[in-house]
């Protein structure tokens, strides 16, 4: 996977890891417009909603971003995982990196 924004040592870690390509599907879809229509964030921001949707929907255990603005953010952490449960879902864990990183 290419991150080229990303630091060197998350670099290297980004190519230790075994990726799995995920899909936007109806369900996303609608998970992600519940996001806006609840509004967590902004249209202009739809591909965060659709980021954590499809963590949601696909039920991954840590979602890890550097976006503090949007999604690694208590508040807005707090309002997808409302909305995940009243939805019938599980709540996401999302972190930064740093979290979890460990020497």
């Amino acid at each position: 996977m290419s991150c080229r924004i990303a630091p060197k040592f998350v670099k290297e870690i980004l190519n230790e890891i075994e990726f799995s390509i995920l899909y936007l599907n109806e369900e996303v879809v609608l998970l992600a417009n519940k996001y806006l229509e609840e509004g967590i964030i902004g249209e202009k921001y739809r591909s965060d909603c659709q980021h954590i949707a499809i963590a949601t929907i696909f039920n991954i255990d840590v979602l890890v971003s550097w976006n503090f603005k949007h999604i690694v953010n208590l508040n807005k952490i707090k309002q997808f995982n409302s909305i995940n449960l009243r939805e019938g879902y599980k709540e996401l864990e999302i972190r930064s990196p740093k979290e979890l990183i460990y020497e």
